[in-house]
């Protein structure tokens, strides 16, 4: 039976992981506005969010999907800004800890070292999770790999084959993907439906 002293342990031993994390400087000389890795994660957790990368407003505020994507992406949750920022039941874990830069289309992809060090260290050690989501194309080629679609709107539409594994894909909820959203009207009628159901089942208790 754990005791009170293992969870003390855990707790501690992961919240030296997440001050390695956080203390992160591999990508500094790619990095336009230099190093400030943003996540959160507890060993508790039951809700995994992983997406692409932090923007330039969350890299200024420090607090990830403080933007209007993050509005939005509560919106589809059906959650509220405290169980979103909890991180004893909301990990939000990117597959770039920093913000990359600007491109000529907008933010530049994830660096494609932050991952493949952090990923394997921290996301084992989420052993309460019930839920994750993968959101954009680069998080569901990270978790979903060849069983993803040739294109994101595919890969989106076999969301029912992806939960039955424990993860759901979504489309970044960007402004820039309001045409997205009018084009693939099924998204809001038959998925959000499953996805608030299945985000409130994975928070309960």
């Amino acid at each position: 039976m754990a005791t009170a002293e293992d969870g003390a342990t855990v707790s501690a031993t992961f919240d030296a992981l997440m001050t390695r994390v956080r203390a992160c400087r591999l990508c500094e000389t790619h990095l336009p506005l230099g190093c400030r890795p943003v996540l959160q994660a507890s060993p508790r957790a039951r809700l995994l969010i992983v997406s692409q990368a932090p923007g330039r407003k969350v890299h200024e505020t420090g607090i990830p999907f403080n933007d209007p994507s993050g509005e939005r992406l509560r919106g589809w949750l059906g959650i509220d800004r405290a169980v979103f920022y909890d991180a004893a039941r909301v990990a939000i874990v990117p597959m770039g800890f920093c913000f990359p830069g600007t491109g000529r289309n907008g933010d530049l992809p994830p660096r494609p070292e932050c991952a493949p060090t952090w990923h394997p260290r921290l996301l084992p050690r989420l052993e309460q999770l019930r839920l994750t989501l993968a959101i954009g194309q680069y998080a569901q080629a990270g978790l979903l790999g060849d069983r993803r679609g040739r294109t994101l709107t595919e890969t989106v539409q076999g969301w029912r084959q992806h939960l039955q594994r424990g993860v759901l894909p979504l489309p970044h909820p960007s402004p820039r993907n309001r045409l997205w959203l009018s084009r693939n009207p099924w998204f809001e009628h038959d998925l959000l439906p499953v996805l608030r159901a299945r985000v409130a089942d994975a928070l309960a208790g």
